[in-house]
């Protein structure tokens, strides 16, 4: 059964506003259709990390076990997988042979379908050590697939057919590395809404292009800093509002128009993790300068609920019932209360963390960097571990969790001898 993403916002705003900046004769792109069984975007269908709840994968696997199958990945990468119909998507980069690319498997073998090369030559060889050149997530509206890749000085959005050849590339902005870059694509109605904040003398962009053609629709300037957020869009105080922290700021567009909802200073310069809402607050967590984590109230009036120093920069936060679930970059699961701040309970993982939690009905599943996943509970009651498990030894890439099946990109390591895989985890 197809779920239809019409997120329309005010009709006549809506209209006059695409009137105005697209020819009458552009194609309109089609209405975005993925199904409850798929994965289409960075942090599942409702962007905030929480998978659709009635299904049932395994809490348990290894290499052996519970593995449906595996495939090679070419080069290296940091996106997580998108899944939509009988199809899986990754990004990758190949820095032997220069090249950006994007990869297709089928979904229910693991055999690869297609590649296409989206950037031969230009990569970015700068930034931090854990940084890649491919650590955004595709985003799939069901008939094209959307990425954004750092090439040559510039973040370029580009527009493939679910067959894989090129629709259109975009530029977005000049970009100068300080980390690296990692923004992944959001889909809205007619758009697909791209970041890249940057420590260039001109600053980065948040735009808003046609997902038909690749025209920007709307488009504001950002501050010179650093900074790694995707755009997240989320229905916070009765409006879907494209929520973007870091830079110093915590900002609020209208999807549709690109209108400045609201902004207030707020968050840190650089931030990494993609804010979620319970629709009366939104949260903000960063790692530079300082450590936080703070709610601010969703409706632009630029209250700061509570705040705390608790360090929560890469990997990204939950929010459900009423309880925030997050785990620190050293490996401490943590949990509050939406409303107060108030710290429920805290519990030790192990490890540092780049990989974001992900809610599967009553449980939570989040990756080390060594590879191993542990599964607790979804309680503000008590911390429960319920599982741990190891499968390679490094992973970077948040897992994406459709179907009850879990898909993984792993590294394999052995000797000098580096490998991505991507795994298909379910119950045999």
């Amino acid at each position: 059964m197809y779920r239809y993403l019409q997120l329309v916002a005010v009709v006549g705003l809506v209209t006059g506003a695409l009137a105005s900046n697209l020819p009458a004769d552009e194609a309109t792109p089609s209405p975005i259709r993925i199904e409850s069984t798929d994965w289409p975007w960075w942090r599942g269908p409702d962007r905030n990390g929480i998978a659709v709840a009635d299904q049932n994968p395994p809490v348990k696997w290894s290499r052996t076990e519970n593995v449906l199958w595996k495939a090679p990945v070419p080069g290296r990468g940091h996106g997580s997988v998108t899944v939509v119909g009988d199809q899986t998507f990754l990004a990758t980069a190949d820095e032997q042979a220069d090249q950006q690319i994007v990869l297709c498997y089928d979904r229910n073998t693991g055999k690869q379908i297609w590649q296409t090369v989206v950037h031969d030559g230009g990569i970015e060889r700068k930034g931090n050590k854990k940084a890649s050149q491919a650590s955004s997530t595709i985003a799939c509206d069901g008939e094209r697939l959307f990425i954004s890749f750092l090439n040559r000085g510039a973040v370029y959005t580009t527009a493939l057919s679910r067959g894989g050849e090129k629709i259109w590339q975009t530029k977005i902005t000049d970009y100068v590395v300080h980390q690296g870059y990692g923004s992944s694509p959001a889909i809205y109605d007619r758009l697909v809404i791209v970041s890249a904040d940057n420590k260039g003398q001109s600053g980065g962009a948040v735009a808003a292009l046609n997902r038909a053609t690749g025209q920007v629709v709307w488009r504001h300037s950002r501050p010179a800093t650093p900074n790694y957020p995707s755009p997240i869009i989320l229905k916070a105080a009765g409006r879907d509002q494209v929520l973007l922290t870091g830079c110093d700021l915590v900002s609020s567009f209208a999807p549709l128009t690109g209108e400045k909802l609201w902004e207030i200073e707020g968050a840190t310069t650089e931030c990494v993790t993609s804010t979620v809402t319970d629709g009366n607050i939104i949260l903000t967590s960063g790692g530079y300068p300082k450590n936080h984590v703070s709610a601010v109230r969703a409706d632009g009036s630029g209250e700061i609920v509570w705040e705390n120093n608790v360090r929560v920069y890469v990997p990204s936060m939950l929010i459900h019932d009423g309880t925030i679930y997050g785990v620190t970059d050293d490996g401490v699961a943590r949990c509050w209360e939406a409303a107060t701040g108030a710290e429920l309970w805290k519990g030790r993982l192990g490890g540092v963390f780049s990989s974001s939690p992900v809610m599967v009905g009553k449980h939570i599943f989040v990756t080390n960097e060594t590879g191993e996943t542990f599964v607790f509970n979804a309680d503000p009651a008590q911390f429960k571990l319920v599982a741990n498990n190891q499968l390679g030894n490094q992973v970077m890439a948040t897992p994406t969790f459709c179907g009850s099946r879990i898909y993984m990109r792993v590294v394999q390591q052995q000797g000098d001898q580096r490998q991505e895989m991507l795994y298909c985890i379910g119950s045999q």
